[in-house]
């Protein structure tokens, strides 16, 4: 018998420690390709843009939300700073803890921290393929800006970029 998870026995952490990049990109690559088809690709693309966030890390500027039960890393998300501007990455979680409100929490937080910071403008990269994803996302107030049709992850999908102006 499975013990039901409670939201509240989820520990969030800001702090960026060793492995924590690996493990994202890890997760990436792994429920990517079970969910979606995507292939070796894909996981490059995430390690490229992981590379890029560990030399320019600020973490005065950048914040990372790290989702742990019983010592396991379940999901996360990253802001990147771009300027004024920040960049939501790297949001994912296991796919037994969905539908937990996690991701509200970490949406949440991640308005905050814009607020926090003084950022007034966001953006993001998905696909087609995340509707769950991208119905939080239009509920925070993002607003669909480019449809590309893309092959980057050994598939053809459309990439979607959506952006957040704050009044």
């Amino acid at each position: 018998m499975t013990r039901a998870i409670n939201i509240d026995d989820i520990r969030f952490r800001n702090e960026l420690c060793p492995g924590d990049l690996g493990y994202i990109a890890y997760m990436h690559g792994q429920l990517y390709a079970n969910e979606c088809g995507y292939g070796l690709s894909f996981e490059g693309y995430v390690l490229e843009g992981l590379l890029e966030f560990a030399r320019q890390y600020d973490p005065s500027k950048d914040r990372v939300w790290i989702c742990e039960y019983e010592d396991k890393m379940i999901g996360f998300l990253i802001g990147v700073h771009r300027g004024d501007t920040v960049q939501l990455r790297y949001f994912i979680f296991l796919p037994e803890y969905r539908g937990l409100g996690l991701g509200k929490r970490l949406m949440d937080s991640f308005m905050a921290y814009m607020k926090e910071k003084g950022f007034r403008k966001a953006y993001l990269w998905t696909t087609n393929e995340q509707h769950a994803a991208t119905s939080l996302y239009i509920k925070y107030g993002f607003k669909l800006t480019e449809e590309k049709m893309s092959e980057a992850f050994d598939k053809p999908l459309i990439e979607l970029r959506y952006d957040l102006v704050i009044g």
